[in-house]
C-alpha cells in the first residue's frame, strides 16, 4: 500500500485525500491513489491523480507547492492554484510570449513582471533579435525550486542575456531608468491576499509600466480564465483597465486542458501592432530558434477572434481595476489567511 501523502487541498495547507479503489501499476500491484484537488468554485473542484509531492511549503508571499501528477507531469502550484503544468505549459507561455515580440518590429529587450519559473525567459531567449531579458519575480523560493526541480528551463536560467531580480516588480521598474521593448506579465492569478493584484490596476499600467516602454513598445500580460462561465471573473476587467491606458488593446484566448478552462491574455500598446498572417509566419521563420509547438499565425487568429458571448462582455465591461475596486478570482492568498 502506498504511504499516505499530505497535499494541497483547496487554498490551503494541509489536507490528506485518498482513494482507496485499487488502480493497476506497472507491476500489476494494487495501491492507493493520492490526489490533489483544486478549488475552482465553491462548487467545483478539479482533481489530479499523483505520483508524488516534490516541494510544499509557504513562504513569505505564497503557499507553494511543486506537484508529480499522472496526467500533466510535474505542476506548479501557488496559493492552490495551478499555476503551469509541465505537459502543456507550452500552450500558455508561447500565447503570452511570442505574438508581442512577433507583433514588435524588432524586440530587443524585454522586462518580465513574475515568471519565477523560467518558462516566459525560455520562450523570449529564443528570438534572435533579444538581447537582454530582465526576469523580476518576489519570491526566492519559488525561484529556487523551480530552478531545482524544472529542468527544462536549466539552459534560459543559465543564459547570459537573462538578468534575475528578485524583487516586487512595482517597486522594480519605478526605480529603473531605461525602457523596454516589450513588458510581460507572468504573474500569479489575483486572489484577495496575494501579492500580485496590485499589478492589474489602472494606476500601476498608467503611472509605472507604460513609461517604462520603447516608443514601440508592447505590454502583455496574462489575464486569468476567459471560458464561458469565468471571463467576468477578472478577464474584462483586466482588459478594460488597459483601454483607459492604451490606444491599441487586443484580447485573445486559448484552452489550457490542465487549467480545465479557457485562458486570456491581453496585448496594449500606443502603436498598431496588427501584422498580417502570412507576414507573422515570416516572422517566425526568420526570428524564431527552433520550432514553436502550438503557435503560428493561423492560431493566433483565431485565438483572437473570439465567441459573441465573450466579445459582447469585452464590449460591454465599465469596470476598471483599481486597488479599491479589485476583482478576484475564487480563493484567498497567504496576507489574507494570515489577518
Amino acid at each position: 500500500m502506498g504511504e499516505v501523502v499530505e497535499i494541497m487541498f483547496g487554498n490551503g495547507f494541509p489536507e490528506i485525500h485518498k482513494d482507496t479503489t485499487p488502480i493497476q501499476t506497472l507491476h500489476s500491484n494494487q495501491q492507493e491513489c493520492h490526489w490533489y484537488e483544486e478549488t475552482i468554485d465553491d462548487d467545483l473542484k478539479w482533481s489530479f491523480a499523483l505520483n508524488s509531492v516534490l516541494h510544499k511549503g509557504t513562504s513569505e508571499y505564497q503557499d507553494i507547492a511543486l506537484l508529480d501528477t499522472k496526467r500533466f507531469g510535474k505542476v506548479l502550484v501557488i496559493d492552490g492554484k495551478m499555476q503551469s503544468a509541465e505537459r502543456d505549459e507550452f500552450i500558455y507561455h508561447e500565447c503570452l510570449i511570442h505574438p508581442a515580440l512577433l507583433c514588435h518590429p524588432n524586440p530587443k529587450t524585454v522586462f518580465i513582471m513574475g515568471g519565477g519559473e523560467g518558462s516566459a525567459a525560455r520562450e523570449i531567449l529564443k528570438h534572435k533579435t533579444i538581447e537582454k531579458v530582465v526576469m523580476c519575480d518576489i519570491d526566492q523560493e519559488v525561484v529556487d525550486f523551480c530552478r531545482r526541480f524544472l529542468t527544462v528551463n536549466s539552459d534560459a536560467f543559465c543564459n547570459k542575456k537573462l538578468e534575475l531580480v528578485i524583487k516586487d516588480a512595482k517597486a522594480e521598474l519605478e526605480k529603473r531608468e531605461e525602457k523596454f521593448d516589450i513588458i510581460v506579465g507572468d504573474l500569479a492569478d489575483p486572489v484577495e491576499g496575494g501579492p500580485c493584484y496590485q499589478l492589474y490596476t489602472k494606476s500601476f499600467y498608467q503611472n509605472i509600466l507604460k513609461p517604462k516602454l520603447t516608443p514601440n513598445g508592447i505590454f502583455v500580460t496574462q489575464a486569468g480564465p476567459a471560458g464561458i462561465f469565468t471571463h467576468k471573473e477578472v478577464f474584462t476587467s483586466i482588459y478594460n483597465t488597459l483601454k483607459q491606458v492604451f490606444k491599441h488593446v487586443k484580447a485573445y484566448t486559448a484552452h489550457v486542458p490542465s487549467f480545465a478552462d479557457t485562458w486570456g491574455w491581453v496585448m496594449a500598446s500606443d502603436q498598431e501592432f496588427e501584422v498580417e498572417v502570412n507576414e507573422m509566419d515570416q516572422r517566425i521563420e526568420d526570428r524564431v530558434k527552433g520550432e514553436l509547438m502550438y503557435l503560428n499565425a493561423p492560431s493566433f487568429l483565431s485565438a483572437a477572434t473570439l465567441n459573441k458571448t465573450i466579445s459582447l462582455a469585452l464590449e460591454k465591461e465599465t469596470e476598471v481595476y483599481s486597488e479599491e475596486n479589485a476583482r478576484f478570482i475564487h480563493g484567498h492568498g497567504v496576507a489574507y489567511r494570515h489577518t
